[in-house]
């Protein structure tokens, strides 16, 4: 389920509770403030015949937009590999297209993906910070690929660090 809305307090309250009414479990989500906006995506379980009683209900939430969809647990691929990836420079149009256009022909899967623009510490200039949790397949070149995101780097006069694992 995504859900958004004008931000205000009590939307999750609300939300949670609409869904256990109507005998869910809250599974997994991920949720945040942005712009003044909430955004949220949610994981639940539901018997079937509650599916549309549920939606009914958080449909009449003031000013929240929903969508949902039914979906089969799939269980990560195990030829794949985590990995971390961090980038941090002046902010500049392009650098999220550039890294995740590399990342995309070489395969790799953006499960997670986090930016945000603050101050720099010293100067003030806007300083862009992006991390993304990747799944990465055997059958991608690490060398090829980390030779290709250390190129955009320097195009970019960004730092990009690429990483096993959760950071």
């Amino acid at each position: 389920m995504t859900v958004m809305a004008p931000d205000r307090t009590g939307l999750v309250e609300e939300l949670a509770r609409a869904v256990a009414d109507h005998g869910g479990n809250w599974l997994e989500s991920r949720m945040c403030r942005l712009g003044g906006e909430f955004a949220g995506i949610l994981r639940i379980e539901l018997p079937a015949e509650n599916k549309q009683p549920l939606l009914d209900v958080v449909s009449k939430i003031s000013g929240l937009n929903v969508l949902a969809r039914a979906v089969e647990n799939t269980p990560p691929s195990k030829s794949s590999r985590e990995m971390h990836l961090e980038i941090v420079g002046h902010d500049r149009p392009g650098i999220v297209r550039e890294a995740t256009s590399a990342l995309a022909r070489a395969g790799v899967n953006v499960e997670e993906f986090y930016s945000e623009c603050l101050s720099a510490p010293m100067s003030g200039e806007p300083l862009f910070m992006a991390n993304a949790r990747l799944a990465v397949p055997g059958t991608c070149d690490l060398v090829a690929l980390k030779q290709e995101l250390e190129k955009i780097a320097a195009d970019l006069l960004v730092d990009i660090s690429f990483a096993d694992g959760k950071k």
